[in-house]
């Protein structure tokens, strides 16, 4: 799983339901070079124990003093911390910053039942923004309809009116590359980086080979005997390498029925002049066979395998940011 996306919130249930106590804090607003940005967390249990980050270090101790004291009075609260000169530079900034934190008791302010919702959505992969009004305290659940601008940017803040916070809860980005080939040691690790969780399905033995990928996960079996199992939502880019239509086929048909932001096939123009016929003759239509990229990648004149990567990542940021 992406490192991106974080246990807070199941470990802040775990910890309530234990009888340990548990105290949300997050990042709200930020200004100048705030250690952590905004949606970042961190759980405090009523022993002090914490999970998760609000700034880096420089400002978790005086945020677990506050949630100690939030507990005690199940009262929420906003802080507002200005990280000096000198503390910035302890965690690696150039210069200082201001970082706003919330801090929500869990039970006296976050209901058990709505964080549980919270969780189980996480875990279904389900989109949902978590929404709390600072100047009433009521608190809502909603889906990516409701902020869909927010979800494809990845983007927690406060509305226009300045009191209302919507906390983002994206599920983690996952790209299913499809054909374990040269491209695709290249892609894996230029993936991970761009803060995807890479999984390679191809059913030749020979290339779908864990000592080619070391630590990740390989599926080695046709695609659409896979995907039913993994799943292919709006959090997801299918990539297809393999350059064999009996393995590319089934996962470009597959993506095409799905919510998949982005299906990028490799081959030439003539050869997917040939992918098109293929497809139309399956009775895919005209726009559904518009939404693949081919050839894969944004032109940047990439050669070597290493550049197709770099190339394909390119083009699925722009696909995801901008739509």
């Amino acid at each position: 799983m992406s490192e991106t996306f974080d246990k807070i919130p199941e470990t802040a249930l775990a910890w309530h339901r234990e009888g340990r106590g548990a105290v949300l804090a997050t990042v709200v607003q930020t200004w100048g070079s705030a250690p952590r940005p905004v949606g970042s967390q961190l759980v405090v249990s009523g022993a002090g124990e914490i999970e998760g980050s609000v700034s880096g270090g420089c400002v978790e101790g005086a945020v677990v003093v506050e949630a100690g004291e939030a507990l005690a009075a199940g009262e929420s609260r906003v802080l507002t911390y200005g990280v000096s000169d000198d503390s910035a530079f302890a965690v690696g900034l150039a210069c200082g910053g201001t970082v706003r934190v919330l801090v929500e008791p869990v039970g006296p302010q976050i209901p058990e039942a709505m964080l549980a919702e919270l969780v189980a959505a996480r875990a279904a992969r389900q989109p949902v923004a978590y929404v709390v009004d600072t100047a009433t305290w009521e608190r809502r659940l909603a889906g990516a309809g409701a902020f869909a601008d927010r979800f494809r940017a990845d983007r927690s803040s406060f509305e226009e009116d300045g009191a209302t916070f919507v906390a983002v809860h994206n599920p983690p980005l996952r790209m299913m590359i499809v054909g374990a080939v040269h491209i695709a040691q290249a892609l894996v690790p230029i993936a991970r980086l761009a803060g995807y969780d890479p999984v390679i399905v191809d059913p030749r033995g020979a290339f779908a080979a864990a000592h080619r990928f070391p630590g990740e996960e390989i599926h080695e079996d046709f695609p659409d005997e896979v995907f039913p199992e993994l799943g292919l939502d709006a959090r997801t880019a299918v990539v297809t390498l393999s350059h064999d239509p009996k393995i590319d086929d089934p996962a470009i048909e597959a993506a095409l029925g799905s919510e998949v932001f982005y299906l990028g096939c490799l081959g030439s123009t003539r050869t997917h002049a040939k992918r098109v016929e293929r497809l139309e003759a399956r009775g895919f239509n005209a726009a559904q066979i518009a939404r693949i990229h081919a050839p894969v990648g944004l032109d940047i004149g990439a050669r070597s395998p290493a550049e197709i990567a770099i190339s394909v990542i390119a083009e699925v940021t722009q696909r995801l940011r901008q739509g």
